[in-house]
């Protein structure tokens, strides 16, 4: 995905970083009225800096990440008459620092036909509607797109993606709920490489309940991919619900020993005070953040930028 900064003009540019700002209020709320209460009448001494340490662990940036911050903030040096404004600015900037390296937009190589992007994550994150969102968006970039429905275990995820297909325009390879998903997707990359379709978006199931039965399956699916092309696929995606909050990290470690997960993408971050979550797991993981998601409108999933993130997250304009 490209940023939106570069190819949105000036309004609409305008108008995501609102939304963003909307979405993100929960948690810029909490640790707005956190710092802000810390920080009443108070210097930023060692007993401050330990409190806020825990009230950023408490909003799901993780100890090491929180760890990180106050060190930095201790080493900035403040006046006595630090306010917490300074102090939320101070932090935006050092959170924005730890982002940008994993703030990297989903690159489609235009000599792949097609480049096959896997899209993995637990049932219920939202991996169907990102996918149509994608689709959506890459769509409108003059790419030629289809839609694989390898999650045949749930009769809906297929109807919804049939319904996101319909929408955008794109083809969508499905079959019957039950069907063997390897072979599904087998087919699915054949008619978009006959047809040099630039893109194949491939739904998945997300079991992590039965993680042995869900592993061979997606080995089994980037398997049937290989036969076609030995490099596919050439991306894949992991989808967190940014209202797991820290299981969002026992997700990433689990599907990382299942697949090859080269980027994310968190969903979900307006309905969630777990703001923090994409720092923590950024900060540990070192994985590419390819886009974020704060509604469910399709224009509600954008390339994520770590700066507008940052701001967004401790409440600044």
């Amino acid at each position: 995905m490209t940023s939106p900064s570069s190819e949105a003009p000036p309004a609409q540019a305008s108008g995501w970083l609102s939304r963003l700002g909307k979405g993100l209020n929960r948690s810029a709320s909490r640790l707005r009225e956190g710092i802000g209460s810390l920080l009443a009448g108070r210097r930023l001494d060692a007993e401050t800096l330990q409190n806020l340490e825990d009230l950023l662990i408490e909003a799901d940036l993780g100890p090491a990440t929180a760890a990180k911050l106050t060190a930095h903030l201790k080493q900035e040096k403040f006046g006595e008459g630090v306010s917490e404004r300074d102090v939320r600015e101070a932090l935006a900037r050092e959170i924005a620092r730890i982002l940008e390296p994993m703030a990297r937009p989903l690159a489609i190589d235009p000599a792949r036909k097609p480049h096959v992007v896997l899209v993995v994550g637990v049932n219920g994150t939202g991996k169907t509607t990102t996918i149509g969102k994608l689709a959506q968006f890459y769509r409108g970039q003059g790419l030629r797109v289809t839609l694989a429905a390898g999650d045949t275990f749930r009769a809906a995820a297929i109807e919804q993606l049939q319904i996101w297909g319909a929408r955008t325009g794109c083809r969508v390879v499905a079959a019957e709920a039950g069907s063997d998903a390897a072979a599904l997707t087998f087919d699915a990359m054949g008619e978009a490489q006959r047809d040099k379709d630039d893109l194949l978006l491939i739904d998945t199931a997300g079991r992590l309940h039965n993680k042995a039965g869900l592993m061979a399956e997606l080995q089994k699916i980037a398997r049937a991919l290989k036969k076609i092309d030995p490099d596919a696929p050439h991306s894949v995606l992991l989808v967190l619900d940014a209202t797991t909050g820290q299981n969002a990290q026992a997700q990433v470690q689990a599907f990382r020993e299942m697949v090859q997960v080269t980027g994310l993408i968190v969903t979900k971050l307006d309905g969630s005070a777990r703001g923090g979550i994409l720092v923590a797991l950024a900060e540990r993981f070192g994985l590419p953040v390819h886009a974020i998601g704060v509604g469910e409108d399709a224009e509600d999933l954008r390339p994520f930028e770590a700066p507008a993130f940052a701001r967004a997250l401790l409440g600044l304009d």
